[in-house]
C-alpha cells in the first residue's frame, strides 16, 4: 500500500515562500500524474498544480507565475515551490498521485499552509 507523506507547510508572512514536499513510500506505477490540491475552510478542494511522468505541468490560474511544481522520479517525490504567497493561499495542501491507466487516486494526509497579512 503506497502512502504519501507531505512536509514543508507552516506559517509565513505575505510575500514569503514555502516549499512543500511529498514522498511516496513504496513503488508507484508508471504513467502517473502527481499533483497538489488545497482546501480552504468552507471551500471545496481545488487543484493547484499537477505534473506528469514526462514533466508536463498544469497550474491553476490563481497560482501561475508564483508556484512551481517539480518531481524527482527516482525519489518518488513531488515538490511545490510557492513564492510570493498571499493570504488567500491559506489552506490545507494535499498531495495526490493518480495512475493514468486505472484511475486509482492516492492522497496524502495534508499539510497546513497559513499566510498572514
Amino acid at each position: 500500500q503506497v502512502q504519501l507523506v507531505e512536509s514543508g507547510g507552516g506559517l509565513v508572512q505575505a510575500g514569503g515562500s514555502l516549499r512543500l514536499s511529498c514522498a511516496a513510500s513504496g513503488s508507484i506505477r508508471s504513467f502517473n500524474v502527481m499533483g497538489w490540491y488545497r482546501q480552504a475552510p468552507g471551500k471545496q478542494r481545488e487543484l493547484v498544480a499537477y505534473i506528469t511522468t514526462t514533466g508536463s505541468t498544469n497550474y491553476a490560474d490563481s497560482v501561475k507565475g508564483r508556484f512551481t511544481i517539480s518531481r524527482d522520479n527516482a525519489k518518488r517525490t513531488v515538490y511545490l515551490q510557492m513564492n510570493n504567497l498571499k493570504p488567500e493561499d491559506t489552506a490545507v495542501y494535499y498531495c495526490n498521485v493518480t495512475y493514468v491507466i486505472s484511475g486509482t487516486s492516492i492522497w496524502g494526509q495534508g499539510t497546513q499552509v497559513t499566510v498572514s497579512s
